[in-house]
């Protein structure tokens, strides 16, 4: 296991005061510091701000870009590798959504997010249509469609978790969680065990010993700040290679490959795990199920294994949504919106928080095989959208309105 990010969560305004970020630096390389001497190795260290619309409030969207560049460049000078500026939020004006092709363009390490879905107010229909093609517009900033692993989508998601696009500070005191890349201990729970009980109870053991390193290390390195332990997110992230693969752990269950039959019982069961494991929890803790983060699940959705409605509905039992999606160039901005829709209705219905990663590849049709160079991505190929109706990928009547229609999740009778 390998911790995948240290986030530190904090609140900035605008102009930026230097002072938090410092603070925020000096606590991360002190928590960096302790968690290798746990023998953790570190990642990334990451800050994440409120919602930036937020400490831009006086401002406004005009200064979007220039806070995203100011942070980035504070960032560098404090070792800290990644800041995300939170999500634009159900409430916010919409040019605010606008302003994020500037911000991602004029920088190399900032994340943000736009939120669609939420309990309390709903599925915002235009936001949708907005991020949908706010997603087109980004996928054109390079040649290679990139830039999209910067930007999410964010559905019923609270603050604290994180994992990045999607995290953001949720108010008061600066705070730090961790997340975990842990896809190694599942594959080596269930090749040693003898049944799926086995597998479980041996995973349960593994999941709390290591939270106790990682919290005992965390809580020691923050003594000298005011700086809170949120938790730990300990969803199952993968890293490109076979023995750190959650696809490879769902398939040495006894899957003939990922996607097809008996994949929803398998993602469940090792969802289940971290919900029976006990510690302190934040964020997803869940099964995440990027397709190019994860070489077993770049290979099935290049062999035509693994469908984006597929995942999808894994979504309902286990992780974080639709994550890294590689998709045609030009795919329209309705079937993005469409894709959206569904994301947003199963988050609501379900009560849990979802996030769509989508990426259109310029100049790249469905089948067509794609390479990043990024270390954290494997080859794959472009998956195809399901396509609504044959005449047309629009979305058209009562689901194409201008309201935020409210979903209520499931109550068990």
């Amino acid at each position: 296991m390998k911790i995948r990010s240290v986030t530190a969560f904090v609140e900035v305004s605008y102009p930026l005061e230097s002072e938090v970020i410092a603070t925020a630096g000096e606590a991360l390389r002190a928590v960096r510091k302790a968690l290798a001497e746990a023998g953790l190795e570190v990642q990334t260290a990451r800050l994440a701000t409120q919602p930036f619309p937020l400490a831009l409030a006086e401002a406004g969207p005009a200064r979007v870009a220039d806070l995203a560049q100011d942070l980035e460049a504070l960032a560098f000078v404090h070792e800290i590798d990644y800041v995300g500026l939170g999500p634009v939020q159900l409430g916010d004006p919409v040019a605010f959504v606008e302003s994020l092709p500037d911000a991602l363009r004029s920088t190399e390490s900032v994340f943000a997010g736009v939120e669609i879905a939420n309990s309390g107010q709903g599925i915002g229909l235009p936001r949708v249509r907005r991020t949908a093609e706010l997603i087109r517009r980004v996928a054109t900033l390079t040649e290679d469609g990139f830039t999209n692993l910067r930007l999410t989508a964010l559905s019923n998601v609270p603050a604290w978790a994180p994992f990045f696009p999607a995290a953001y500070h949720g108010g008061g005191k600066s705070r730090i969680a961790v997340a975990t890349q842990s896809a190694d201990l599942a594959l080596t729970a269930i090749t040693s065990a003898h049944s799926l009980n086995a597998a479980r109870e041996g995973l349960i053991r593994a999941v709390e010993m290591e939270a106790e390193r990682v919290e005992r290390a965390v809580m020691d390195a923050l003594e000298p700040f005011e700086i809170a332990y949120q938790g730990l997110d300990f969803s199952l992230a993968p890293y490109p290679g076979e023995d750190t693969s959650i696809g490879g752990a769902l398939e040495k269950l006894g899957l003939p490959v990922v996607g097809g039959p008996g994949t929803l019982m398998a993602a469940a069961f090792l969802t289940d795990v971290l919900n029976r494991a006990q510690f302190k929890q934040t964020g997803f803790n869940g099964l995440m199920l990027p397709v190019l983060e994860d070489s077993v699940f770049a290979r099935r959705a290049a062999e035509g294994y693994l469908t984006v409605t597929d995942l999808l509905t894994f979504s309902a039992v286990c992780g974080t949504g639709l994550d890294t999606i590689p998709l045609p160039g030009d795919v329209s901005a309705d079937t993005l919106s469409a894709i959206l829709l569904d994301v947003a209705a199963l988050a609501l219905r379900l009560d849990k928080p979802l996030t769509a990663r989508l990426m259109p590849i310029p100049g790249k049709a469905a089948g067509d095989p794609i390479t990043f160079d990024f270390e954290y991505f494997a080859d794959s190929a472009v998956m195809a959208p399901a396509v609504l109706v044959p005449e047309s990928d629009a979305l058209t009547g009562l689901l194409a309105g201008d309201e935020d229609i409210d979903i209520q999740p499931r109550i068990p009778r």
